[in-house]
C-alpha cells in the first residue's frame, strides 16, 4: 500500500538527508526521550536522524525500518559509521507493521506520512504498537507554503511539477497541515500540533540547497517519473536546473520550508 517515493535514492536527495540531525528535524520530540525507552524509527532513511535518536535513548533500543533492504542498508551504513550498535533494522509497510501492539516506547516518522498511500492508516498503525501512555510523533513538509526570495519562475515550475507529481505517485506533497486532521482520524485525542521551519539563506547553506536540486531535478528518481509521465522535456527540467542555480548565486537568496508536526499520545 506504499505510494511510489517520489525522491528515489540519488546522491542529490541523499546529500540533502544526511544533513538532517535530531536536533534540526525532530527538535520538538527531543525533550520527551528518556534513556532506557524504546523507539521505532518509521522510514529511517540514510540513518542520520536515528542515530541521533539512539543515542538519546540508550541503553534503550531503537528499530529502524526501510520498505526495502536497499534503503534499509543506508541506516545500517550510518550505524556502523557511527559505531552505533543499539540499533535493529527491519523492513517494513508503515500500513501493517510487523511489530505486535504496544511494543514501543515512542514511535517516530519524519517526512514519511507525506508518501504513503493511507497517512490514516499509518498513523493508526504507528498508535497500535505504541504503548498506552507513550508518544507517537511525526513531522512533514508543507511544499505550497515554501517560500523563496528574489522571484526565480522556474521554481514557480519546479514546485508545480514537484506538487502535482507527487500527487500522482499517490502521495501528498501537503502533508504538514494534513498531520493534526489525519492523526484525529486515527483515533488519537491527545495531540499537540504545531510548526517549524528549516530556512537557508547563508551563502554556503543556499548555494548547498541550489546545487542539490539543481541535480535532482536532472538526475533524481523524481526526474525520470517526470519524464515518463510526459509532464516536462529533458530541457524542460534543465531550464529548471538553471533556475536552481541562478536563485542560489544571488546574495539576497532566501528559502524557507513549512513543516507540521504532531505529538500523540497513545
Amino acid at each position: 500500500m506504499s505510494a511510489v517515493y517520489t525522491h528515489g535514492h540519488h546522491e542529490s536527495v541523499l546529500r540533502s538527508h544526511r544533513w538532517r540531525t535530531a536536533d534540526n528535524s525532530a527538535a520538538y520530540l527531543l525533550p520527551h526521550l528518556r534513556p532506557g525507552q524504546t523507539l521505532l524509527d518509521i522510514g529511517a532513511g540514510p540513518g542520520t536522524i536515528t542515530m541521533d535518536l539512539a543515542a538519546l535513548v540508550a541503553p534503550g533500543r531503537v528499530t529502524a525500518t526501510e520498505i526495502s533492504e536497499e534503503a534499509l542498508a543506508l541506516s545500517r551504513a550510518e550505524a556502523s559509521a557511527r559505531g552505533v550498535g543499539t540499533v535493529d533494522f527491519t523492513t517494513a509497510d508503515v500500513h501493517a507493521l510487523p511489530f505486535p501492539d504496544d511494543a514501543f516506547d515512542v514511535v517516530h516518522a519524519h517526512q514519511v506520512l507525506q508518501h504513503v498511500a493511507d497517512p490514516v492508516r499509518a498513523l493508526a498503525e504507528m498508535r497500535r504498537v505504541c504503548r498506552p501512555g507513550g508518544i507517537v510523533a511525526a513531522r512533514d513538509s508543507d511544499y505550497e507554503h515554501f517560500a523563496w526570495f528574489p522571484a526565480v519562475p522556474e521554481l514557480d515550475e519546479w514546485l508545480a511539477l514537484y506538487r502535482s507529481t507527487a500527487r500522482a505517485n499517490g502521495g501528498e506533497p501537503d502533508a504538514g497541515r494534513r498531520l493534526l486532521s489525519w492523526a484525529r482520524a486515527a483515533g488519537f485525542t491527545d495531540i499537540t500540533p504545531g510548526a517549524s521551519v528549516w530556512c537557508y539563506t547563508a551563502e554556503d547553506d543556499r548555494r548547498w540547497w541550489g546545487a542539490l536540486w539543481s541535480d535532482r531535478i536532472v538526475k533524481s528518481d523524481m526526474a525520470r517519473q517526470i519524464l515518463a509521465a510526459g509532464t516536462a522535456t529533458p530541457a524542460d527540467l534543465q531550464r529548471l536546473s538553471a533556475g536552481w542555480r541562478a536563485w542560489s548565486d544571488s546574495p539576497d537568496a532566501w528559502f524557507s520550508i513549512l513543516h507540521g508536526e504532531i505529538l500523540c499520545r497513545a
